[in-house]
């Protein structure tokens, strides 16, 4: 029966160090998550910033943004973003075929959720006459 309370107690120890170990993760806190580029003429390529706060404890550290296709290219800040200072993620859409778009862009990180997606969407339309 000692052996039991024990082993119980060390799996509560643990459990309990891993929960708090888990609270100081770094964070992200977006401006907004989702930018609508609306109508947009053909062949003109777009960008946007993605502002971000680190509300975590720990250091923000960007390991990597996948985006879907590479008519979507994001930069990010390479360094890390402490508790309380912003980071911006800039992301540029080539418009070269006439079509509605919805992007998502996955980035990972050593946040308290790893794995975060952001989003671009809107329309590309022809080009004006010169």
């Amino acid at each position: 029966m000692k052996k039991l309370i024990i082993l119980c107690s060390v799996v509560f120890l643990f459990a309990s160090v891993s929960a708090v170990k888990a609270q100081n993760k770094a964070e992200f806190k977006f401006v907004t998550e989702t930018h609508d580029f609306g109508k947009i003429p053909q062949g003109k390529p777009v960008t946007v910033d993605f502002k971000f706060t680190n509300i975590g404890d720990e250091p923000l550290i960007i390991s990597n943004i996948a985006s879907v296709c590479g008519c979507t290219v994001p930069k990010y800040t390479n360094t890390p973003v402490l508790k309380g200072q912003t980071g911006t993620i800039t992301v540029t859409y080539n418009s070269a075929a006439m079509s509605f778009f919805s992007k998502g862009l996955t980035i990972t990180s050593n946040a308290k959720t790893p794995t975060k997606v952001i989003y671009i969407k809107g329309e590309v339309i022809a080009a004006p006459a010169k």
